[in-house]
């Protein structure tokens, strides 16, 4: 394995684990401030003990993404030292603005954990507000560095450089409000949809407490609603992509040859060599017609551009239906859940239902996960779209493979120790007593 595809390989597994540990702790800061806002709302004591206990998850997850956050920027540097030189300067801005969100949220979640003994409970829903607003912040900044990758703005290059740097109109590039807004929703799913699992999960097993179905309740409602906004701005980035990002759009729609009336296949194999894609379903002018509002627009083939240029379409096109496919998947479960919920509203879910919940529920990540492969695959061989190739940017130097080993198994260690510490902790069950008098002011079992 050369350097090229170790260091490639390295950023993407490190990556892939940072978005599972990011992911949750964006989502979870949310279900906090709406627990504790239900608690005040309708005086229901078993809310705010579900946020006390998801409190606790959401403080293990905020430690062990620091140390993830900080093996990642250790990688940028090691493997990728070409691309810093050239835009550590141009992207430095929103890395630093992240780090203000991250220790406000850090501030506030410590204040929370601490201080249910000394705060009053409406000052503990308020501190939840920060904590939420924070992350949700932090995620924005983070992706809009992603998102100068794919648009990049804000320079222009000079003798191999970039000069006349404005840090803002590159955070603020062309496609951050639509990387942003989605990234940041898909977030808040994939939380909903792993949440409900665990509690169905639990109720499978007996567990049909009312502080059980409470959060099972309170994930799918924050599935139910976030799950349609992410269809809105899902179709929203496309369009962007249909007319920014032609390449990429055609990588993920298999799309070969520059066509009138685009049909969009769903499925398939695609095949570079016969420029056909086997076994998949077209919808005539399909394409065409989503991406530019009209089914006789003409959408740009892969054969348009160089060999040398064009993104895989058999990658991008697989994780793009992956993701496509997850979507449906919650839809079907979410939709199965509050259909019951409005004809049975007394009546438990059945075996049935909960089973679909569990099964659906590592699909919020299965779908970020995709996206994310679609983002990065599709924007190949470029490492900034139409400014450097990712050979340019990575170390020249071999022997990646021994860090490869290291940072994987410390990756492992990380996710293991995770796992181990969720079980431990015991998310699910009965709820919480309150500390008494000299206690730490954690919520004990």
């Amino acid at each position: 394995m050369g350097t090229l595809p170790s260091a490639q390989a390295l950023m993407g597994v490190s990556l892939g684990f940072h978005i599972v540990y990011a992911a949750l702790g964006i989502g979870l800061p949310l279900f906090l401030l709406m627990a504790e806002g239900l608690s005040i709302k309708r005086g229901d004591e078993l809310y705010h003990q579900l946020a006390r206990r998801w409190a606790r998850t959401a403080g293990l997850l905020f430690a062990i993404g620091a140390v993830s956050g900080t093996m990642l920027s250790f990688e940028l540097g090691l493997l990728w030292p070409e691309f810093m030189r050239f835009a550590g300067g141009v992207i430095g801005a929103p890395f630093a603005l992240e780090g203000f969100a991250f220790f406000t949220e850090a501030i506030f979640l410590g204040l929370y954990l601490y201080g249910e003994r000394r705060l009053s409970r409406k000052a503990q829903f308020l501190v939840t507000i920060p904590i939420a607003v924070a992350s949700a912040i932090s995620a924005v900044f983070i992706i809009s560095a992603n998102a100068w990758m794919n648009t990049p703005a804000g320079f222009r290059v000079a003798n191999g450089m970039p000069v006349d740097v404005n840090p803002f109109k590159a955070m603020f590039n062309p496609s951050m409000p639509y990387e942003t807004v989605h990234g940041t929703l898909a977030s808040y799913v994939a939380t909903a949809l792993a949440l409900g699992g665990v509690y169905a999960f639990a109720m499978l097993r007996g567990q049909r407490t009312d502080y059980n179905r409470r959060a099972l309740s309170l994930a799918t409602t924050v599935g139910a609603i976030v799950l349609p906004l992410m269809l809105i701005t899902g179709h929203l980035s496309a369009r962007f992509v249909a007319h920014e990002e032609p390449a990429k759009l055609a990588a993920m729609e298999s799309l070969f040859d520059t066509t009138k009336g685009a049909p969009m296949l769903l499925g398939g194999w695609p095949d570079p060599a016969t420029g056909q894609t086997k076994l998949a379903v077209s919808i005539p002018k399909a394409l065409s017609l989503l991406g530019f509002e009209n089914p006789n627009a003409t959408v740009t083939g892969l054969n348009a551009f160089p060999g040398d240029r064009r993104p895989n379409p058999r990658l991008v096109h697989t994780f793009f239906d992956l993701m496509v496919l997850s979507f449906f998947v919650m839809v079907i479960a979410l939709a199965w859940y509050w259909w019951h919920r409005w004809r049975r509203a007394e009546t438990p879910p059945g075996n049935g239902l909960l089973r679909a919940l569990v099964a659906a529920s590592p699909f919020g990540f299965i779908a970020l996960q995709s996206g994310w492969m679609v983002t990065e695959f599709g924007r190949q061989p470029w490492i900034i779209h139409g400014v450097m190739v990712v050979a340019e940017g990575v170390t020249p130097r071999a022997g990646i493979n021994l860090v490869f080993l290291v940072f994987g198994l410390v990756y492992i260690a990380l996710t293991i120790g995770l796992l181990w510490l969720l079980v431990d902790g015991r998310l699910i069950g009965r709820p919480h007593r309150r500390p008494a008098e000299g206690g730490t002011g954690l919520v004990h079992p």
